[in-house]
């Protein structure tokens, strides 16, 4: 079985745990933005006394234009958030594309992400499975918006049998319809049947796809969490910027970063009710 709680240094994410939120800008757009945003959640996170984990992708393959940015590239991309780490004390994460991506991103990040689209290419789930168990780290593999959750018991089995037990599942939204995303948070519990803990993604599950550029409606942000962790979720993971409007990638999705604490201290007070209220039914 998948190990409840998944240690993340020193954070445990899991069953009776506060939640996990993993946060950051879509992209890396630049070194000095990237340590400028980190620093802000790393005082966020102190301020709060909340378990964060810093999140930024290197490259992001799946891009609607060619002409879009797509971020440094995985060297450059890994550098920047080993800094990150060095400066601020956070965990870091980011998603990888290509198995080969696996052993770098694994050796500068605490949990390595396998994006929604990617989740059930078996050889990039045993390769990040496999660099993930050497280096001591989480893997986190998103649930694929076209699959049941109850399908997501797979992708577990993948880990598994590569020797990996430290897995988290991300919920992001199922596709309705063309260009709509639709949430059922029955599949919180679902998912957290396969026995691994369960985030969930308020950022992409309020994308709306289609058109030259994916959408969204970052204002619905803050319902979807607050359903989520009452569903039971054990962490958050939502991108955030200083200035969406003119983000390089998603900033139809992200929370400004000025109205992020806010939001934060919402879920921890939901998570602490829903961890009484568990407590009482036992």
């Amino acid at each position: 079985m998948p190990s409840d709680p998944v240690s993340i240094d020193q954070y445990r994410c899991g069953t009776g745990c506060p939640l996990l939120f993993i946060a950051g800008p879509c992209v890396i757009e630049s070194e000095e933005f990237i340590l400028d945003v980190a620093q802000r959640l790393a005082e966020i996170a102190a301020d709060l006394n909340i378990a964060l984990v810093f999140k930024s992708s290197f490259d992001k393959a799946n891009r609607t234009s060619i002409h879009s940015f797509r971020g440094p590239g995985l060297e450059r991309g890994l550098q920047i958030l080993a800094k990150v780490s060095q400066r601020t004390g956070l965990p870091v994460t980011t998603d990888i594309h290509e198995p080969f991506h696996a052993g770098p991103a694994a050796e500068v990040c605490r949990i390595v992400q396998i994006p929604a689209f990617l989740a059930r290419q078996t050889d990039l789930i045993k390769a990040a499975a496999d660099a993930t168990l050497k280096h001591g780290s989480v893997i986190n593999v998103k649930k694929p918006q076209f699959i049941a959750p109850e399908d997501t018991a797979h992708i577990v089995r993948k880990c598994e049998e590569a020797g990996q037990s430290n897995i988290l599942l991300t919920e992001r939204g199922t596709t309705f319809g063309y260009g709509r995303l639709v949430n059922d948070m029955r599949a919180i519990p679902i998912m957290h049947a396969t026995g691994a803990p369960v985030i969930f993604d308020a950022t992409h599950s309020v994308q709306m796809p289609g058109g030259a550029t994916t959408g969204g409606q970052r204002e619905m942000v803050p319902i979807v969490a607050r359903a989520a962790v009452a569903a039971g979720c054990h962490g958050v993971f939502i991108e955030t910027h200083p200035d969406p409007d003119n983000a390089m990638s998603d900033g139809p999705n992200m929370v400004r970063l000025d109205q992020l604490p806010r939001l934060l201290r919402q879920l921890v007070r939901l998570r602490e009710t829903v961890l009484e209220c568990e407590a009482d039914a036992e």
